[in-house]
């Protein structure tokens, strides 16, 4: 197995694997190292079963039980299924770091490419320990001890299509909200990082709103930086495994009315921490 990194940010190609093969234990603790250093992996012309699929998430760590709002598989409720039509409109051209209103936000996620549309339809990745290094020391200093309150944010509106405000009120009730801190500490590379993200992030605690926003804001323009991101061109059964922790993403939804059909399973823990 071989890394070949894509960016000086994060990213890298990986070959010399079958992910559709059960993983020994050298070649996931390789793997997980592999992670850990680049943040988002890449795979081509990996043909994994829903099974397979679910067995690679386990030999990284737990697999999260099922989104509370997204489809799942039939028959594997822990594997999330994202198609996009001309019928089916998506929700993810923000970037985010996905389910940040949890207290304990998922380690990783592994999503592959079912049919994915000739053109478009890519996925950005963000390094959010390459943002927190480019703040002035003045930002890090103010940043370092304060925490942001999230909630289910762009979700809002599926709950409202599926039944008015009263389903908004109970799928926040249901969801909840979290309070983390602003900078993260990367639990295994010990990398500080920018730990805001748009969809979910709402307020800076001990801030009024207008302050708030005005800070949040500009942290969320930090995440737009072509110098922290990498591109991927999806094809049929490509995957991407990436740190969820460390870093946001952005699904470019220019596509449509063209399909594009993804799965994905989340790794709520880190099995090596």
């Amino acid at each position: 197995m071989e890394f070949h990194p894509v960016t000086a940010a994060l990213g890298a190609e990986v070959s010399g694997i079958d992910l559709a093969q059960p993983l020994d234990t050298p070649t996931a603790d390789a793997l997980h190292a592999g992670l850990v250093q680049h943040q988002v992996l890449f795979f081509r012309d990996q043909d994994l079963s829903p099974s397979a699929h679910l067995a690679l998430a386990e030999a990284l760590g737990e697999v999260d039980p099922g989104h509370p709002v997204y489809p799942h598989v039939e028959g594997y409720p822990s594997i999330v299924k994202l198609l996009a039509d001309a019928d089916h409109i998506p929700d993810t051209e923000d970037w985010h770091k996905d389910l940040t209103f949890r207290a304990e936000p998922a380690f990783a996620s592994i999503l592959r490419a079912v049919e994915v549309p000739a053109v478009g339809g890519d996925t950005l990745w963000a390094s959010m320990s390459a943002v927190y290094d480019s703040l002035s020391a003045g930002w890090k200093a103010d940043l370092e001890s304060r925490m942001a309150i999230h909630d289910m944010g762009t979700f809002r509106n599926d709950y409202l299509r599926r039944g008015g405000i009263d389903a908004v009120n109970a799928g926040l009730s249901e969801t909840g909200s979290a309070v983390h801190p602003v900078v993260g500490v990367h639990p295994v590379s010990g990398l500080k990082y920018l730990n805001v993200n748009q969809s979910f992030t709402r307020h800076i605690v001990d801030l009024n709103q207008g302050p708030s926003d005005e800070m949040l804001q500009y942290l969320f323009q930090q995440v737009r930086k072509p110098e922290f991101q990498v591109r991927f061109r999806w094809r049929n059964n490509s995957i991407a495994i990436w740190d969820n922790r460390i870093t946001q993403h952005y699904a470019v939804c220019d596509y449509l009315p063209h399909r594009r059909h993804m799965q994905r399973v989340t790794i709520s823990s880190d099995r090596r921490e």
